[in-house]
Formats: C-alpha cells, sequence, structure tokens
C-alpha cells in the first residue's frame, strides 16, 4: 500500500467522523440551543461563581525571608514595627506643635485601649524639628501607622482606619490628608476593578459585536455572536467556579476582567470562522442544513484544536511557582475550554437554523465575488507566495520585529500598588503628602532587624550603624534607636532583653517600584560589611517590609520565567505538530510567534517606561501577555495553516497559498480586530496594570495578525516549501484539477470518494 493511498484513507476516515459529527449536531439543533440556555441559566443559578482574592503581597507569593523576619520581630518586641496602613496629616504650609503632640499623644492612646476602636496600636511620626533624620520638610506632617487585626481582610482594615481617622480628626488644623499604604491600595484597586467590570464588560461587547457587523456587512451575525458569548459567559462562571473549587484555586481579582476579556474574544474568534464558512457554502448552492453541516465538519477539527491549543498553553502557567500564575492558569485554562465546546455545538446549531438569514440584510453571493475579486487581484498574496519577494519580505519582518524586540532587555518590573491608582484617589493623594512631608518611601517602609548578644546595649555601635545606613544610595532616612524620645518611650526600637534592636529604614524612591527593589537589595549586599565597620561583629541582620516582599515577588516571578516558558513553548509546538503532522513548520510558526511577542514586549517597555516615563512594568503583565500572546499565536497558525494544508491535498502548495491565505487572513483579520478590541477595552479600566495589559495584549494581537500571520508566515512557508511539512509528503502531492482550485473551502466528505458534490435536499 502506498504512503499516498493509506494517507488519504486515513484523511478520509477523519473527514467522515467529523463530517458525522456535524451531521449529529444539524439534527440535534433545537436541542442543543434549549439544552446551552438551560446550562446557562442553570450555572448562573445553582453553581458558585468563579471565586476571586484581592490577595495581599503574601497570597501574590511573597519572599518567605521578609515575612520570617516580621514575625520574629514581634516575637522579640511583643509589637510590630511595621504597618501597612498609615494616616496621614499634612499642611505645606506647617502643621501647629499643638496638632503635633495631639497626633502623638494619640497614638499612645491607642496602644493603651482608650479608644473604642478595632485598632491594635498606633506608631506615630511626625516631621517636627529633628524627630525624622532625612525629612523633606520640617513641622508640616506627621504619619501615624495603623495595626489593625492581622487576620481581618484589608477591606475590613482599611475601613477601620478610615472610620477612626475621621472620627478623631475633625479639625482643620489636624490637616488630614487619607488614608494610605498597600492594604488601602489594594482596597482601592479592588473596588476600582469592581465599579469598572461591568463596563468594561458592555463596552467590549459593544466593539468586537461591530467588528462582526462590519465584517459580514449583517446585523443578525452580531445577534448569533452574542446569543454565543452570552452563553458562555453564563456557562464558564459557573464551571470555572466549580472546578475552582474542586481544585482549590481561585483567580485574583484584579484579573477577573481578563477573564471575561479572553472568553469574549475568543468565542467571537470561533463564531467568526464558522459565519464565514457558512457564508461560503451557502454562496455554492447549498441547502441552509448542507452548508452548515459542510462548514461545521470543515471547522470543527480547525477550531477544535486551536482551542485546546489556547487552553493548554494558558494551563501551562500551572507549573509556576507564584501562586499569582499557579492559580490564573487554570482559571484561564477552563474559561477557554468552555468557550470552545459551546463554539463547536451551539454555533453551529444556530447557523442551522437560521441558515442565510444569519447574514442579514447582506447579500451572501455579492459578498463572496467581491472577496474573490480582491483575492484574485491581492497584490500582496502574490508577493508573499513568490520565492525572491518572499526572501525580501520575511528579512524585512525579521529585522523590523528583531529592533523592537532588543528594547525588552531595557525592561524592570515592580509592583506599584499605590502609583497604579488614578491621582485623584484618596489612597495616591495621602501618599504624595506623606512623601512631601517625609519622603516617597515613607508610606511603606522598611524594617532593619539586627540581633546579637548585647547589641542593644552598644550605643555607640548601634548609631555608628543608623549613620552608615543614612549615607547608603537610595535611604533618605533612618529612624532607629536614639533617634525619636517618642519611639524609645514605647520600646520599639530596642529589645527588652538588650539583645535585639530595628531601624526604621525609608527609602527615597517610591517603594514596591523597580528603582526601590534594585535599592533594597544593594543595602542587602552591603548589610555584613556595614555591621562590621560599626563594630557590631557575630550580629544577624534580616531586612523586612513592603519593598522586600517585592523583591521577593518579582524574584520568584523572574525565577518562574523558564519554567512557564519552556511548558508554554513545549505545549504549543505540541499541538501544532499533533496538527500538521509535521516538525519543520511547527519550529518556524512558534520561532514567529516568540519574535512577535519579544517586538510586542520591546514597544510595550519603549511606550511606558520610556514615553511615559513609568519606573517598570507591573511584574505580572509581560508573563501573563507572553503565555496568552504565543497560545494565541498558535491558535492563528492553526487557523492559517491549516487552511493551506486541507487545500494543498489537492493542488501545489503555490496554488494552495492562493487560494487560501487570502482567505484565511480576512477572517484572522476580522477575528484577530474583535480579539484585540476586547483585551484593548481593558484599558478603561484606571489602573495602571490594566493600561499595561490592555496595550500589550491588543499590541501584540495586531502584530500577530497584521505582520506575522500575513506577512512573516506566507513568506516562511513559500522559503521553506514543500520540506514544510517534513517527514510528512503531505505538500509533495500535485492534484492540478481546476475544479479543486476553484473550491478554497472544500471539505465535503463526498469528494474523497470521486463523487461530484451536490446540494443536499432541503427541509429542516
Amino acid at each position: 500500500m502506498s504512503e499516498r493511498s493509506s494517507t488519504a484513507r486515513r484523511r478520509g476516515l477523519a473527514e467522515r467522523l467529523w463530517y458525522g459529527y456535524a451531521r449529529l449536531v444539524v439534527a440535534l439543533r433545537w436541542f442543543v440551543i434549549v439544552g446551552w440556555a438551560a446550562a446557562a441559566a442553570a450555572a448562573m443559578i445553582l453553581l458558585p461563581p468563579l471565586g476571586t482574592t484581592a490577595d495581599d503581597l503574601e497570597a501574590l507569593g511573597a519572599d518567605d525571608a521578609s515575612f520570617a523576619a516580621e514575625q520574629r520581630s514581634v516575637e522579640l518586641f511583643g509589637f510590630p514595627l511595621l504597618s501597612r496602613v498609615a494616616m496621614v496629616q499634612h499642611d505645606p504650609a506647617g502643621m501647629t506643635t499643638l496638632a503635633q503632640a495631639e497626633a502623638v499623644l494619640r497614638g499612645i492612646a491607642v496602644n493603651q485601649d482608650a479608644y473604642d476602636t478595632a485598632l491594635l496600636g498606633a506608631i506615630p511620626i511626625p516631621n517636627a524639628g529633628g524627630a525624622f533624620p532625612g525629612a523633606l520638610e520640617e513641622d508640616t506632617a506627621v504619619v501615624t501607622f495603623l495595626f489593625a487585626e492581622p487576620t481581618a481582610s484589608f477591606f475590613e482594615q482599611t475601613d477601620v482606619a478610615k472610620q477612626f481617622a475621621e472620627d478623631q480628626l475633625t479639625d482643620a488644623e489636624d490637616a488630614y490628608v487619607g488614608v494610605t499604604g498597600s492594604m488601602p491600595a489594594r482596597a482601592a484597586q479592588g473596588r476600582v476593578v469592581n465599579a469598572y467590570v461591568p463596563v468594561v464588560e458592555l463596552t467590549t461587547l459593544l466593539a468586537v459585536l461591530t467588528v462582526v457587523a462590519l465584517t459580514f456587512r449583517s446585523l443578525a451575525a452580531p445577534a448569533v455572536t452574542l446569543v454565543s458569548v452570552g452563553a458562555a459567559v453564563g456557562v464558564t462562571m459557573g464551571v470555572a467556579g466549580s472546578v475552582a473549587d474542586a481544585l482549590d484555586f481561585s483567580v485574583p481579582a484584579d484579573l477577573r476582567p481578563l477573564i471575561v476579556a479572553l472568553l469574549l474574544g475568543v468565542v467571537t474568534d470561533y463564531c467568526i470562522f464558522y459565519l464565514s464558512g457558512l457564508r461560503a457554502r451557502l454562496a455554492e448552492g447549498h441547502h441552509r442544513l448542507e452548508a452548515a453541516r459542510l462548514a461545521t465538519a470543515s471547522f470543527t477539527p480547525i477550531v477544535t484544536v486551536a482551542g485546546l491549543t489556547v487552553a493548554a498553553g494558558t494551563a501551562s502557567l500551572v507549573v509556576a511557582g507564584s501562586a499569582l500564575f499557579s492559580g490564573f492558569g487554570p482559571g484561564l485554562a477552563v474559561t477557554v475550554l468552555t468557550g470552545v465546546v459551546v463554539a463547536i455545538t451551539l454555533v453551529p446549531a444556530i447557523l442551522a437554523v437560521l441558515g442565510p438569514r444569519a447574514f442579514w440584510p447582506s447579500d451572501i453571493r455579492r459578498a463572496l465575488e467581491r472577496e474573490a475579486g480582491r483575492q484574485r487581484s491581492s497584490a500582496l498574496t502574490s508577493t508573499v507566495t513568490h520565492r525572491a519577494s518572499a526572501v525580501v519580505v520575511a528579512a524585512l519582518c525579521i529585522a523590523g520585529l528583531g529592533l523592537a524586540a532588543s528594547q525588552v532587555r531595557h525592561m524592570d518590573l515592580g509592583l506599584g500598588f499605590v502609583q497604579s491608582l488614578p491621582a485623584e484617589s484618596e489612597v495616591a493623594r495621602a501618599a504624595e503628602a506623606a512623601g512631601e512631608g517625609f519622603a516617597p518611601g515613607i508610606v511603606s517602609p522598611t524594617e532593619l532587624l539586627v540581633e546579637g548578644d548585647g547589641v542593644g546595649e552598644d550605643e555607640e555601635a548601634v548609631s555608628r550603624l543608623g549613620e552608615a545606613l543614612q549615607a547608603q544610595p537610595g535611604v533618605a532616612g533612618v529612624l532607629g534607636p536614639g533617634d525619636s524620645a517618642a519611639a524609645d518611650d514605647l520600646g520599639v526600637l530596642v529589645a527588652e532583653s538588650g539583645d535585639a534592636v530595628r531601624y526604621l529604614v525609608v527609602l527615597d524612591t517610591t517603594p514596591l517600584e523597580a528603582t526601590a527593589i534594585d535599592n533594597l537589595r544593594g543595602l542587602r549586599e552591603n548589610l555584613p560589611d556595614l555591621t562590621a565597620e560599626a563594630g557590631l561583629d557575630g550580629v544577624t541582620t534580616s531586612l523586612a517590609g513592603d519593598t522586600a516582599l517585592a523583591d521577593g515577588i518579582v524574584k520568584d516571578t523572574t525565577d518562574d520565567l523558564l519554567r512557564i516558558s519552556v511548558a508554554a513553548l513545549a505545549v504549543n509546538l505540541l499541538m501544532l505538530v499533533i496538527f500538521l503532522r509535521a516538525l519543520v513548520a511547527p519550529l518556524y510558526l512558534l520561532a514567529s510567534s516568540v519574535l512577535a511577542l519579544g517586538a510586542t514586549l520591546g514597544i510595550t517597555v519603549m511606550v511606558f517606561q520610556g514615553v511615559l516615563g513609568h519606573d517598570d512594568l507591573t511584574f505580572y503583565v509581560p508573563f501573563a501577555a507572553a503565555v496568552l500572546l504565543l497560545s494565541l499565536g498558535s491558535d492563528y497558525n492553526i487557523f492559517a495553516v491549516g487552511r493551506v494544508w486541507q487545500l494543498a491535498r489537492d493542488r501545489s502548495l503555490r496554488d494552495a497559498m492562493l487560494a487560501g491565505v487570502p482567505q484565511s487572513t480576512r477572517a484572522i483579520t476580522a477575528a484577530g480586530l474583535a480579539l484585540a478590541s476586547s483585551f484593548g477595552l481593558l484599558a478603561l479600566v484606571p489602573l495602571r496594570p490594566f493600561r499595561e495589559l490592555g496595550f500589550v495584549l491588543a499590541v501584540g494581537i495586531l502584530i500577530d495578525v497584521f505582520v506575522v500571520r500575513a506577512l512573516l508566515v506566507p513568506s516562511l512557508l513559500t522559503i521553506v516549501g514543500t520540506v514544510s511539512s517534513w517527514p510528512s509528503r503531505q505538500l509533495r502531492r500535485r492534484a492540478p484539477s481546476a475544479d479543486a482550485a476553484a473550491e478554497p473551502w472544500d471539505a465535503d466528505p463526498g469528494r474523497e470518494s470521486g463523487r461530484p458534490r451536490r446540494a443536499a435536499p432541503g427541509g429542516p
């Protein structure tokens, strides 16, 4: 038996199986539609919603050593030095001596349980003359660190602090600005996200429906998409919630809009593919039911494999050590899988019911004739299918993408919770005021814990260490033993045993951002020399605080890069190899996606860190975007190259490209615009991470669609030629029938046995 006849037999069996599936879905169309409507309603009513958690630094996967240092500090002193909630008073014209004194006495009273409040303690720090070394102003501000029940959520802790401030700081002389810190910032982020999720969902839905309407010049096609997306969202939120409960994972609340955007985008993409196939079949003269069967048989394998590729790629995040990524991956995978199931069942069923009415009021035949005319006269298609010009196009694409990708080396990562908020936010205003009165790092200071026998009794050595810390790069001020009478009276800087001291180190840059993290790393490296030079031999040091935790998160995220990259690339490569039954093409297809990803991240760095002057990118944005863009790039690879592979069964590779590239490019362009709109509208959320995510994902999709899929991949396919299908010989066959060349959307099982295709008898 020849290889060709064996391959043809396997192909014929696969096509008959898919056609059988299509017949089943079309036959049960009303049951499918009613079933999905019932399933969506039941899921929203009976199943738990997708669990979200507005994770604090610890839940995001922060450095265990920093938390251990905080816990050790509390054990030694019986009282924490660090708080993530700060009450800010600031008057640039100057605060009265009485107002500053009242702030200090108020803190002491809180520690003595003199107020009816849930607060457990307070540490007031004024910038009165000499009270805080390194303060930028004098007698203008008081920052009071507040301590609430640590087991309470940061929403609850923030509310307790705000209520206390509103009850106590009622006079104009108090110069109350607001409550700030990492916990209030996270609470504010959560409230912003909750407020904008409906806006983003509605706007995104309108945008993708507009893309569908313009693509098909139809009002009915967007309605089909709307019904499909509605069912997918209704079912997914419930199914994902049940899976999350079963697997014990949760999705950060900050990223819920991304899951919704992904779901809207992929379901819309698959609707566009099915609608394109149905329109072509109807234009060929098939009855609506047979047209639905043929379109379903042709596109279901492509949609299924593409969806599985995206799901598997996003699920690869589970290999991450970071709690954020390992929980986020399964949530994305469940979302995509549910969307795929809806797409391959509900969409064909709806199209079988509507038939040509799915494109109302558009004239199908005229629309296809216009497209065919554009395809025949497409200079671009001719360019990328001619070897000499394809080499030039590929070289230009690679050079341009490579130049943009080179900017990735300048990428810095940080957290910047406060800085992500709108400038008018109370948390942001209070942080700015505190920074003006002291230094930017005051809202999240760093604690240095020094332990050693009798270290607290060597006042001169302890003082020398404080002076040395003050002189370190990036340090604005240090509050240590002997620097504050109020702090010394409270016993918060020298342990009662005398075997430990601690310093409050305030950085001169915004905490949690890249510059502060770099400065803290330098301080950590210098500590052994600093303690030795101060005369503190045999002591141990440890750093705690939000900047130290952010350092741990960024380090863990960077360490995850290798694991996530290997897993994502392996999964996407495997899916391409299985679908194309080749080794060569998947390699350069995946390499093209990686190059496009690098260019996207490079452009993002140039815009946000260069043009906009941001200190860094939010730590999770590049990695979440990388997994999504790689997976979605493979999704489009499967659709675009898969069409060429199908057409090359009956014609030469160049003929297959001339027939398939324009049509697949048009569908991919429409799908890409819908997906880019879906992701890009995340920027409506007035938080910096969402603007970064919206930008990087939208730009990445557009580069993928208009550069990689339209130019680079066809050019590479032309250059590499039939070797692309190695080790199979799929692209080496020739079948020069004119009929085959005229049927670019052919997937009719009847043609395999040589039977002429005919329109099936109609009838519901």
